[in-house]
């Protein structure tokens, strides 16, 4: 969490929404027993989202990624584990989910805690440890106190890596992974858990995930070979092992029961199927673009959410069996945001392998552009809005009409290491680039092609933003090799260099364009002199780590700045001081930028969040 000495005085920024879903999160997107909410990580917070409008509610209290999600079947509690360093103890969070706290924070496990299940009553806990921690502990809820431990596997060469509770039997769970396959019964007077292990025979899985029969006869277990093995539950025997034919691709993710006892299978290759708990046969099948992670049942089954390793949330009924897109997001950091000019509707954000859109108001994608195995470093709208200038790591240019996402032009080799930032100027006829070699470049627009103007090399390492003045005469380019340098884009020259002991992440021009500001990994704000390059003022931009992102309103009264320490911040440019603080990010934000009618704020970070905020001071009229 950030450091709360430095945000307590400080007003709170509103958040509007976030855009994103940890898909990576194994069984990370639960439905409340109450029908009414959809919980899910991202990153360090656990979001509580409405089904019927949207609305969303955040849970803040990790250090670090949530690593799984429980929620017990009489929905008081929500449990979530995180990831942590390793030699660190990764943390456990039971959550009231009435009152939208933390309940209880217990704290036994070694660098991550893999799995969580609550026993049918809500008496128990279980919580299972990573690889580097490898034991299962039972938590009683009421005391918030450890019951009992043990190893979660036999030999240190098992791997354990799924709980799941027996449905009627509150000393009863299962554990499985690599090598192991256990039934538990914990002996209270005794504090102690007794495993039995299950006889599969000569059949040797992984089992990845595992669902427990209604009627607590049976365990189905996923398994990375692309089979389920049915094993009974009191006997410990495998019942059969299925399907015979076709095999899940990619392993069986994910697995839930329905009321009537068919099975809802997720693979890693994309693949949801409904298919019978007896012989295994397919009844429904759906295809998907990436790894099923998650299938979250709403009520009796009549309707279920699924969640991909893309980001992205799909509504399913039982009946109709159709995949309909409800949410995505990015899977990756997200790099850049930009907003498009004058109209402050539309936003892009970029990532790898793709850009997209979305409208300020909903966060909904209205567009995707992708170029497979690339990343996207740096975008730019046109001030006239008829393209979209980016920046790629495969040392192109591309430009793409933002109605249809159509690829307009390519400058090939634009730079050697990469093209690592872009902006257009306002008169939409040339572009300005930079790489990851130092060099700034001009390239003009001529229909239908391009031409390049001039290559300005002064920086010696990559470059990381570019800010063009209102006239287009000249820009700034900040660098990571310590450098701003101002150039003059008539003559392609540098005018002025200002340079400190950091690497530059950010800089902007104040709207009168007497002076910059920049942002990098001194954790300082710095004010400069455009015209001799001279420091004006510095200030503590942050407590830790890097500022990555900086924007100023254009009556140039407030900046925002956003870093490594996950704060979105809102300053008052004359006076040097923070108005107000946001505190929702997870990961390190790595772009912000406030819209022109100053009344949204965007930030984006490496975890593949896009928040919006309210943006705290109306524009001047």
């Amino acid at each position: 969490m950030a450091n709360t000495s430095e945000t307590q005085a400080v007003p709170q920024l509103e958040l509007e929404s976030v855009i994103g879903f940890s898909g990576h999160v194994i069984s990370g997107l639960r439905v409340h027993p109450d029908r009414e909410y959809l919980i899910y990580p991202l990153g360090s917070a656990v979001i509580l989202k409405r089904i019927k409008d949207g609305k969303q509610e955040f849970l803040h209290g990790h250090t670090n990624n949530v690593s799984c999600i429980s929620v017990s079947k009489g929905g008081v509690y929500i449990a979530s584990g995180q990831v942590n360093f390793k030699g660190f103890k990764a943390t456990v969070i039971i959550w009231d989910y009435a009152k939208r706290t933390i309940y209880a924070q217990v704290l036994l496990h070694q660098a991550k805690v893999e799995a969580l299940a609550f026993s049918p009553n809500d008496k128990y806990l279980v919580s299972l440890g990573g690889q580097d921690d490898g034991s299962i502990i039972v938590w009683n809820i009421e005391t918030k106190k450890a019951v009992c431990g043990s190893p979660a596997s036999a030999h240190s060469a098992g791997h354990c890596l799924t709980v799941q509770y027996s449905n009627t039997n509150d000393n009863i769970f299962v554990s499985a992974g690599s090598g192991t396959l256990r039934v538990w019964e914990l002996d209270l007077p005794n504090r102690k858990i007794r495993p039995t292990e299950c006889q599969t025979g000569k059949l040797k899985r992984i089992v990845k995930c595992i669902e427990i029969s209604e009627d607590d006869k049976f365990i189905f277990c996923g398994t990375t070979s692309g089979d389920i093995m049915k094993v009974n539950l009191k006997t410990g025997l495998l019942s059969e092992c299925g399907p015979a034919k076709t095999k899940y691709s990619l392993g069986v993710n994910v697995l839930r029961v329905l009321k009537s006892g068919d099975l809802l299978v997720g693979s890693g290759s994309g693949t949801f199927t409904l298919c019978s708990s007896t012989n295994f046969k397919t009844l429904k099948k759906v295809e998907l673009d990436k790894a099923v992670t998650s299938i979250a049942i709403r009520g009796e089954g009549q309707q279920f959410f699924v969640g991909t390793s893309a980001a992205q949330m799909f509504r399913f009924s039982y009946d109709e069996f159709k995949a309909e897109l409800i949410s995505t997001g990015h899977n990756s950091a997200v790099k850049d945001v930009a907003i498009c000019f004058g109209t402050s509707e539309l936003f892009g954000t970029c990532s790898e392998e793709d850009i997209r859109l979305w409208h300020i108001d909903k966060p909904k994608e209205l567009l995707r552009i992708t170029v497979p195995n690339m990343t996207c470093n740096s975008l730019d709208f046109m001030a006239d809005g008829h393209s979209i200038v980016s920046a790629w790591n495969d040392g192109k240019i591309r430009v793409f009409a933002p109605e249809s996402g159509r690829l307009m032009l390519t400058i090939d080799h634009a730079h050697r290491m990469g093209v690592t930032a872009i902006a257009g100027t306002k008169d939409c006829k040339r572009i300005v680039s930079g790489g990851g070699s130092g060099q700034v470049r001009v390239w003009e627009l001529q229909p239908p092609g391009h031409r390049l103007l001039e290559t300005m090399k002064e920086h010696k390492a990559t470059v990381t933003c570019i800010k063009i003045k209102s006239d287009d005469k000249e820009c700034v380019t900040a660098s990571s090799d310590g450098a701003c340098i101002i150039w003059d884009l008539v003559r392609f020259a540098s005018l002025q260099m200002v340079i400190a002991s950091t690497m530059f992440r950010t800089v902007c021009y104040h709207p009168e364009e007497y002076q910059l500001i920049t942002g990098g990994t001194d954790r300082k704000v710095a004010y400069w002199d455009v015209y001799d390059g001279s420091a004006i003022r510095e200030l503590d931009g942050s407590q830790a780590g890097a500022i990555n992102g900086m924007d100023i309103t254009q009556d140039g009264k407030h900046f925002v700045t956003g870093g490594d320490d996950k704060l979105v911040k809102v300053w008052d440019y004359l006076e040097g001081t923070v108005t107000h603080v946001g505190i929702a990010h997870s990961g390190s934000i790595t772009s912000i930028k406030v819209c022109s009618n100053n009344r949204t704020l965007v930030s984006t970070s490496a975890d593949g969040a896009i928040l919006r905020w309210r943006f705290p001071h109306p524009a001047s009229s």
